[in-house]
């Protein structure tokens, strides 16, 4: 069966859209910046215009970058993850955004709730296992909700809680901080979870330099303190990836 292309019915470029799209979520730029920008090199689209494929193919571009991802790093991620959560305002009202890094700063999840209690943990660290797998060891800050949620699951033993050790989690909230600032606000708290998904999908693309493929060696008799890990660039051999190259063909 033919896979039919998410573009066939724009007479715009699909290079433009990504362009566009990604534009607006790596860069803390409002609708009317991308415009301008694009209308400075011959581009002429309106704000609405990026709003719309921003919309249709945000969520679609982020997918194919995250299967990418997790398959190509599914043997690296269950070492050791990060957590933390950050509270945002959505019309006055105080939400709280969970992230799960890994030990390499990657962001594996971001979940939207409107408590920091308990069940919220719960839900996120549920929904993290069922995409990502178990885990060797969570690092988290003493929130008492975590170690609740972890009781639950049945991973208690594997929790640790270091305010240094979890730098990585907290160091992840900073592209969005920049972000928000520049939108303002958030209205909806959907609009909020799918920006924060589509975000950390991207941004930890052009971290990597669009190859975001992470070697990561640890044998059972080593400490946790000791660890090998290495960053393989586009072009030095054949286990090299672009996700972002691959994401563009999942979607057409």
């Amino acid at each position: 069966m033919i896979k039919r292309s998410p573009f066939r019915y724009f007479k715009t470029s699909p290079e433009i859209i990504r362009l566009a799209v990604m534009m607006y979520v790596r860069f803390p730029l409002s609708l009317q910046n991308v415009e301008d920008l694009l209308n400075e090199r011959g581009i002429d689209i309106s704000h609405e215009t990026v709003r719309f494929w921003w919309n249709r193919f945000g969520p679609l571009f982020a997918t194919g970058i995250r299967q990418t991802r997790v398959k190509q790093m599914r043997a690296y991620s269950n070492w050791q993850w990060h957590l933390d959560e950050v509270f945002v305002k959505i019309n006055g009202e105080t939400h709280y955004l969970w992230r799960a890094v890994d030990h390499e700063g990657e962001v594996l999840e971001s979940y939207v709730t409107k408590r920091r209690n308990r069940k919220a943990a719960l839900k996120f660290l549920r929904k993290t296992m069922k995409r990502h797998g178990k885990v060797e060891v969570l690092v988290t800050d003493k929130l008492r909700a975590y170690g609740a949620a972890m009781k639950v699951i049945g991973s208690a033993n594997q929790q640790e809680t270091s305010r240094r050790l979890n730098n990585r989690a907290e160091n992840s909230h900073q592209p969005f901080r920049r972000r928000e600032r520049a939108m303002l606000r958030f209205r909806r708290m959907r609009s909020l979870q799918k920006f924060v998904s589509v975000q950390a999908s991207c941004v930890d693309l052009s971290r990597f330099d669009g190859a975001p493929l992470i070697t990561f060696t640890a044998t059972k008799e080593m400490n946790y303190g000791t660890q090998k890990s290495g960053r393989i660039r586009q072009g030095c051999g054949t286990h090299c990836a672009d996700p972002w190259a691959e994401a563009q063909t999942n979607c057409g």
